[in-house]
């Protein structure tokens, strides 16, 4: 007995409770899979909310007034659909505005939908037709005022870009000018060293007279220029003065293109100075110079004229025999910008033999009159005019 614990004993020695149920029988109830109410319901919620996500999509309501006036600004319709849309229909600035804003976006040319039963407050009353011009100017001045402010801005970035250029270019000069003296200096070193002091001093003169040379012919040049501008205006004035006394004295004012007489023993004298005529390399040389002096705002249009020219002189002395080489169709584009557009380019041509046939549609050279001592004098000219930097300079 005293061995054999009773059941009750050892759950009352345990845990200090009298009372005991064996429970241990009881069988265990299986779990049931099958769907509560309440889980139904929640499934039944999620349907709905499903079925709300495939509601019908339309295109949002907006002022059509608003919405023409901006299609009459210029704006696709979609465009001006969602910016009204997205304004709140409030006015035709505000829709301008967002467009403006918006104009970046990758759906802004899209056509906007929205849920069907989407409430949309009730588009305000549009601008009378008064306000709408008003606005609409106000619109135009503001693009003008901010369109003057960024050419303004343009304008003085400009400025300084030039200014720095200048900058560099000034500095680049006196580099240079500094180097030529180190140059100079070394090279009255290295005499002084070989020869001795009196060759340098020698050398030293020389370098003064040639910078004097130089300084006394711009000086001179200057002079020239300002000499003949004065006597220009002087010329005006005394022509002025001659027109305003025939005014008064109530004669017709005179034609300039009657010629003046000279004197006769101006012309007389003049008459006994003997004239060369000028040989035809002068002719071409000279031709080529008023060419540069024409066009001279632009070098590179007036080389590619003169590498022009030379290709044609080469082509007919090299393929003298090939029609096509010695035929040039006057109203070729190509033609016209390099050659033909510039003053004295064709009268070149004519020097070197060239004719114009076909009513002026063609310059023909033929074939008998192809003078190879003409052509060479012409490559040489050009050859000269491409390669000398002072060319027509002086």
């Amino acid at each position: 007995m005293r061995d054999v614990w009773n059941e009750s004993d050892l759950h009352t020695k345990r845990t200090g409770h009298h009372e005991f149920v064996d429970r241990t029988l009881e069988t265990v109830k299986p779990i049931s899979l099958d769907v509560q109410k309440g889980c139904k319901g929640d499934v039944e919620m999620e349907e709905s909310s499903s079925s709300n996500k495939h509601e019908e999509m339309v295109v949002p309501e907006v002022d059509q007034k608003l919405l023409e006036e901006l299609e009459g600004m210029g704006f696709p319709k979609a465009r001006a659909t969602r910016a009204l849309h997205y304004s709140g229909n409030v006015g035709l600035e505000d829709a301008v505005n967002w467009a403006v804003e918006h104009e970046n976006d990758a759906d802004i040319d899209q056509m906007l939908k929205v849920p069907l039963n989407t409430k949309t407050e009730a588009p305000k009353p549009s601008l009378t037709p008064e306000e709408t011009k008003m606005k609409a100017q106000e619109l135009k001045e503001q693009a003008r005022k901010k369109k003057e402010e960024e050419e303004k801005r343009m304008e003085r970035e400009r400025e300084k870009e030039r200014i720095r250029v200048g900058k560099e270019l000034l500095d680049a000069k006196r580099i240079v000018e500094e180097n030529e003296r180190k140059r100079w200096g070394l090279f009255i070193t290295f005499v002084s060293s070989v020869f001795g002091a009196t060759r340098l001093f020698y050398l030293i003169v020389l370098q003064n007279n040639v910078f004097c040379f130089h300084s006394v012919v711009a000086s001179r040049k200057a002079e020239k220029e300002e000499e003949k501008r004065a006597r220009e205006k002087i010329r005006q004035k005394l022509e002025e003065d001659k027109a305003e006394r025939r005014r008064k004295l109530g004669l017709p004012p005179e034609d300039p293109v009657v010629a003046k007489p000279s004197a006769p023993a101006v012309e007389e004298k003049k008459s006994l100075v003997p004239v060369r005529p000028a040989t035809k390399a002068e002719q071409m040389r000279e031709c080529l110079r008023s060419l540069k002096q024409n066009h001279k705002d632009n070098e590179a249009k007036v080389k590619m004229a003169f590498n022009t020219l030379l290709t044609y002189a080469r082509n007919v002395a090299t393929n003298t025999n090939e029609e096509k080489f010695r035929k040039i169709r006057l109203s070729n584009a190509t033609f016209q910008a390099r050659v033909g557009a510039l003053k004295g380019g064709i009268k070149f041509l004519e020097l070197c033999g060239f004719k114009k046939i076909d009513g002026g549609e063609f310059l023909f050279l033929p074939r008998d009159k192809v003078d190879m001592a003409v052509l060479n004098s012409a490559g040489t000219e050009l050859n000269s005019a491409i390669n000398n930097p002072f060319f027509g300079v002086l």
